[in-house]
C-alpha cells in the first residue's frame, strides 16, 4: 500500500486510541481504500499481547471496530459526493475470535460494505495473519450530527 491513509488524510488531529494519527500511544491504524471497502496493514508490538506471542482480543476488537467505522465514513461520503467523510461512530459490533492471533507477523485486516444508507453503513470484517483467518466482525456505524459529542472528533 502506498499513499496516506485515510485517517491521516482527513483527521490527522484525530486523538483516538486506535485510529487517532496524534495518539502517541494508540493503534494508529493506517487504512487505504480498495473495491467496496478498505485495508489495513497492522504490525503488532511487545505491549499487545494477552499471553506470550499472541495478541490481546482487546486490542483485535479496536483494530476491527475503528477500521470498521472508517469504513462506513469513506462510503457515506463517496456514496453522497461529500468532500470529507461524515464523523461516524460506532452503534454496534461484534467480534469472533476464530483462533490466537500472533505477535511476531503483519495482520491484514479487510473491511467490505455490506449495506448502505444515507447516514449508516452495515460493515463485514476479516483479520488475517500469515494468510490464516483469526478474526471476523461485522458492525453497524452511523454518521452524527451537530450536537453529538463525537461530532467534531476528526478536526
Amino acid at each position: 500500500m502506498s499513499g496516506v491513509g485515510v485517517q491521516r488524510q482527513y483527521a490527522a488531529k484525530s486523538i483516538c486510541f486506535g485510529c487517532g494519527p496524534a495518539n502517541d500511544k494508540g493503534l494508529k491504524i493506517d487504512s487505504h481504500r480498495i473495491d467496496n471497502g478498505l485495508t489495513l496493514n497492522f504490525t503488532p508490538e511487545e505491549h499487545h499481547q494477552a499471553f506470550p506471542g499472541m495478541i490481546n482480543g482487546g486490542i483485535i476488537g479496536t483494530l476491527l471496530d475503528c477500521h470498521g467505522n472508517w469504513t462506513a465514513a469513506i462510503a457515506i461520503m463517496e456514496a453522497q459526493g461529500l468532500e470529507e467523510p461524515p464523523c461516524t461512530v460506532t452503534a454496534s459490533y461484534s467480534v469472533k475470535l476464530r483462533r490466537p492471533t500472533p505477535k511476531d507477523c503483519q495482520l491484514v485486516i479487510t473491511s467490505q460494505v455490506k449495506e448502505l444508507k444515507d447516514d449508516r453503513a452495515e460493515i463485514e470484517l476479516l483479520l488475517e495473519a500469515n494468510g490464516k483467518v483469526c478474526a471476523t466482525g461485522s458492525g453497524l456505524f452511523v454518521a452524527v450530527k451537530e450536537g453529538h459529542p463525537a461530532y467534531h472528533r476528526w478536526n
